[in-house]
């Protein structure tokens, strides 16, 4: 693991290393103050967050690193046609390791396949989020004490949820997973997803339009915000945005055990009088992800210290395959920037290997 810019980047023993030091960093952070001492992270973050840039400054700072960047665009030479490639590589000469969320998908693996130093997807569009998904796989396991044998409801917008589209890729290693997907037609997963889960020997799957149908049987509810900012037609989102809201009312047809999550921001999807409620996890969830950051940036540096990185770029992974035709996908990094199109080849034919968009 050199980089960390999708789930599936992590096997299972390494998502389980990384839970694992997260939680002595948590119960010794005196032991980590200084591991990173010397060493500079670049936040690059194209895309407005809150949570998820502050984590990531506060996790290396924990560790005893320092910190520079961006959080607008706008005030950065991206304004002046710069590309996330020759960004990348300016910015692999004054830091050690990147932290990047951006509104194009796939930008995340360009940056990988551009820059000299580690990496880190801090979400790329609608398409994956792998730290926050490191983050809720922390919270569960903190929560509940295992990651295996899980009934976890998906509550509300699966079609843009990238945290979603990630959890659900991370779970793939593990065992006895059941989805309940909760969610109008409209706003359901992607259907490649759909396929490949139906094709999964450790996932099973079912769909309901109710939170109240399913509630009882749930482990975890993680509920999603629909996101305003992924809709083309602001009528489409007025029309959905309200269609689940957790309430105590329904909180109280879940088990005493069961967890809620929450990504964050919510807007009105949870309702304020379950916030006191021991089952909501969502605030305790924004925690733990510092420490799951921590954890992520000291073992990609420890890794860099050893395995340096090809000079010649783009470095292309051996199962990416060039391709002639342009990805179809608006919002696909290769729609703006000059790429090499590349592709996956799966059972059901090829997908864009930037965005997963069907070929």
């Amino acid at each position: 693991m050199k980089h960390c810019i999708e789930p599936t980047d992590l096997n299972k023993g390494e998502l389980l290393e990384l839970i694992e030091l997260a939680e002595d960093m948590i119960a010794s952070p005196s032991k980590y103050q200084e591991v990173c001492k010397g060493k500079q992270l670049a936040t690059l973050f194209y895309e407005p967050s809150t949570r998820t840039r502050l984590s990531f400054t506060s996790a290396m700072l924990a560790l005893g690193g320092s910190v520079l960047g961006f959080s607008d665009a706008q005030t950065s030479s991206v304004s002046k046609g710069e590309t996330v490639a020759d960004t990348v590589r300016v910015i692999s000469e004054y830091a050690d390791i990147i932290a990047m969320r951006h509104y194009k998908e796939g930008a995340a693996l360009v940056a990988s396949q551009y820059g000299s130093i580690p990496v880190i997807n801090a979400g790329d569009g609608s398409h994956s989020h792998p730290t926050q998904t490191l983050t809720d796989l922390l919270t569960i396991h903190r929560e509940l004490g295992r990651l295996n044998k899980l009934t976890i409801g998906l509550c509300g917008d699966l079609k843009y949820g990238r945290t979603v589209h990630s959890l659900i890729k991370a779970m793939s290693s593990f065992q006895e997973i059941h989805f309940v997907l909760i969610s109008s037609d409209e706003l359901q997963l992607p259907k490649y997803m759909l396929e490949e889960l139906e094709k999964s020997e450790q996932i099973t799957v079912s769909l309901a339009s109710r939170i109240e149908d399913v509630i009882g049987e749930l482990d975890v509810l993680y509920m999603t915000r629909v996101q305003r900012e992924r809709f083309a037609n602001l009528d489409d989102y007025e029309r959905c945005k309200n269609d689940f809201i957790l309430d105590s009312k329904l909180l109280n047809l879940a088990s005493k055990d069961m967890i809620v999550l929450h990504p964050l921001p919510r807007v009105n999807e949870i309702t304020a009088d379950i916030d006191n409620d021991p089952r909501a996890a969502y605030f305790r969830q924004a925690g733990n992800g510092k420490f799951i950051r921590m954890a992520l940036i000291y073992t990609l540096l420890q890794k860099a210290d050893s395995q340096s990185l090809s000079p010649n770029v783009p470095r292309l992974a051996p199962n990416l395959i060039p391709y002639t035709e342009s990805c179809p996908n608006p919002v696909c990094i290769t729609a703006s920037e000059s790429l090499q199109a590349l592709a996956i080849e799966g059972e059901r034919g090829y997908r864009c290997a930037y965005c997963e968009s069907k070929l």
